[in-house]
C-alpha cells in the first residue's frame, strides 16, 4: 500500500467533503484505540477545526491514559485541534437505574454495552451541532462490512467514514506512518464497552488478521476443501457474525406501498 499517498487521499477527501457540506470541520471520539487515533490524526491534517472528545463510562485506567496521551500529542502537533472530556459515567448510571432489568445477564450486558455507545453518539452530535461540524466515524472495513462489530446508532451513527475502506492491518500501517503513540500501536484492540479488559478477539473468537483472511476468502469464493481446522473455525465465526449483523450493513428497510393500494 502507498501509505503516504493513501493518507493524503483521505485527508483531501475529508476536506473536500466538509467544504461541499458547508461545515466547519470535524468531531471525533477518541477511545485510546488505533482506529480513533488514526481517524483523529487524519482529520487533524485537514487543517480544519477539530474537536476530539473523550467520553469515559466506567473506563479502565489504561484506556483513559492512552486516549489522553494521544489527544495531547495531536494537540501539540496541530493547532486546529481542541479537546473536551465529558465523563458520562453518572449519566449512564442514572439511565441504568431508570430502566428495567432483562431476564438474563447476557441480555443485560449486551444492552448496557450498546447503551454506552449510543450515549457517546448523542454526545458527539451535541458538539457537532454546537460547532457546525461533522461526526467522523472510526470504523474499519472488517468491522463495518465484515463482521458488523459495532453498535447500530452508536459508533455506527456517523456522518462520514474515512477509514471504512481500510482493513485493520492497513489502519495500523497508517498509524505507524503518522507516528501514533506506541501505547496505542501495541495495545490489544478493544471496544471499551464492558467496563473490563476484554479485547475484541476475546469477544469475537478470532484475531483481525484472521477475520481479514476470512473476508477475502469469502469475497473470492475460494475452495474450502484444503482448509485447516482453525481456518474452518475462523470462517464459521466470520460467517456467523456477518449473517447476524447484516441488518447493520444494509439500508434501513422501507415498506413500499403498492400503487394499487393507494387508489
Amino acid at each position: 500500500m502507498q501509505t503516504e499517498n493513501v493518507i493524503q487521499h483521505i485527508v483531501d477527501w475529508l476536506a473536500g467533503y466538509s467544504k461541499d457540506a458547508g461545515t466547519s470541520g470535524f468531531v471525533v471520539g477518541v477511545s485510546g484505540g488505533i482506529d480513533s487515533a488514526v481517524t483523529s490524526s487524519l482529520v487533524a491534517r485537514t487543517g480544519l477545526p477539530v474537536m476530539c472528545l473523550e467520553m469515559p463510562i466506567h473506563q479502565s485506567p489504561d484506556q483513559v491514559s492512552r486516549a489522553r496521551t494521544h489527544i495531547d500529542y495531536v494537540k501539540s502537533n496541530y493547532a486546529n485541534v481542541r479537546s473536551e472530556c465529558v465523563d458520562l459515567t453518572d449519566v449512564f448510571d442514572s439511565l441504568v437505574t431508570a430502566l428495567p432489568n432483562p431476564q438474563t445477564r447476557d441480555q443485560l450486558e449486551m444492552s448496557l454495552a450498546n447503551t454506552r455507545a449510543r450515549l457517546r453518539m448523542t454526545t458527539l452530535y451535541y458538539f457537532a451541532a454546537l460547532n457546525g461540524q461533522l461526526v467522523a466515524g472510526t470504523g474499519n472495513k472488517v468491522e463495518d462490512f465484515g463482521v458488523g462489530f459495532y453498535t447500530k446508532y452508536g459508533d455506527g451513527g456517523v456522518d462520514l467514514s474515512p477509514i471504512a475502506d481500510l482493513i485493520k492491518t492497513e489502519v495500523y500501517e497508517l498509524g505507524n506512518a503518522m507516528h501514533v503513540i506506541d501505547e496505542i500501536l501495541q495495545a490489544p484492540p478493544t471496544d471499551g464497552l464492558w467496563g473490563d479488559d476484554r479485547t475484541d478477539e476475546d469477544q469475537i473468537g478470532a484475531s483481525y488478521p484472521e477475520l481479514e483472511w476470512a473476508m477475502e476468502f469469502v469475497e473470492r469464493n475460494d475452495d474450502e476443501s484444503n482448509l485447516t481446522e482453525r481456518q474452518k473455525e475462523v470462517l464459521s465465526i466470520y460467517r456467523r457474525y456477518n449473517s447476524a449483523n447484516k441488518h447493520k450493513m444494509l439500508p434501513i428497510p422501507v415498506c413500499e406501498i403498492p400503487e394499487s393500494l393507494r387508489a
